[in-house]
């Protein structure tokens, strides 16, 4: 079965054996948190959320070539236990990524009110791709940059000049949410998918962790963006979804993308 740029509807772990091992690139998803955020999102408890976790891992790592790599969104508690999974099936920790979602919705009075998500990156082996210069942000102070860019600025006893294309990307990365984003008369609403992550943060992924021609996967391919995100940069990709909704919803949005 050629699974190659094409969404399925189907389990994960029913999928995953589709895929022949060492065949992937990148895998870059986002499952459920298991914190009863939609109906795809609940378990009976703890104990058996992080069992699904695991057994998806267990099938998940495989596919990775050896110079492949792994992104994994979740909240910061549930990351702490992934963490460790990942570690314990002999993958290579690279960096703990802290997306400030900046929506600040959430109203706790008894501890700090909670506005990121954590995303994990693991790499197969200590080999693996990262353009670090598809990905630089934009420096801080824009006039002392300016001002570096004719002089330089001197440095252990050396004249440093900025880069034209920004400074090197840190692990903190500031998107705002979809629901944020996409207010009506400044009013939140509903989104199609509850979970969505803002194309250009994916796009950040796929640039830095894969080439053209590679292939990224995504079991949990929920409303679509790793699969848009690897159209517009000449990536191949693979994935499911368990709602037949939201296989439809991805598939539009794939094939109707305007670059």
């Amino acid at each position: 079965m050629n699974l190659l740029n094409k969404i399925v509807q189907s389990d994960v772990f029913e999928y995953l054996d589709l895929i022949e091992n060492q065949s992937v690139e990148l895998i870059l998803t986002d499952p459920p948190y298991g914190m009863g955020i939609d109906t795809w999102d609940f378990f009976e408890n703890e104990k058996k959320y992080f069992e699904f976790i695991e057994n998806f891992l267990v099938c998940a790592i495989p596919k990775l070539k050896e110079t492949g790599s792994i992104y994994l969104f979740n909240n910061a508690y549930n990351s702490a236990h992934i963490l460790q999974i990942l570690l314990k099936n002999n993958l290579r920790f690279q960096n703990w990524i802290t997306w400030y979602k900046k929506d600040g919705f959430t109203s706790f009075k008894k501890k700090y009110n909670r506005t990121q998500e954590t995303c994990l990156f693991f790499t197969k082996s200590e080999k693996y791709t990262f353009n670090h210069d598809e990905i630089r942000i934009p420096y801080d102070s824009e006039s002392r940059i300016n001002a570096a860019k004719k002089k330089g600025i001197l440095k252990n006893g050396k004249r440093w000049f900025p880069n034209e294309k920004g400074k090197l990307c840190n692990d903190v990365w500031e998107f705002s949410s979809e629901k944020n984003r996409n207010r009506v008369k400044g009013k939140t609403v509903k989104q199609f998918h509850s979970t969505q992550k803002p194309l250009e943060m994916i796009e950040r992924i796929v640039l830095a962790s894969s080439n053209e021609g590679d292939v990224i996967l995504d079991p949990f391919m929920g409303s679509g963006t790793t699969a848009v995100a690897c159209k517009k940069h000449n990536r191949n990709f693979m994935g499911c979804d368990l709602d037949e909704k939201y296989v439809n919803f991805s598939l539009e949005r794939v094939n109707n993308f305007i670059f």
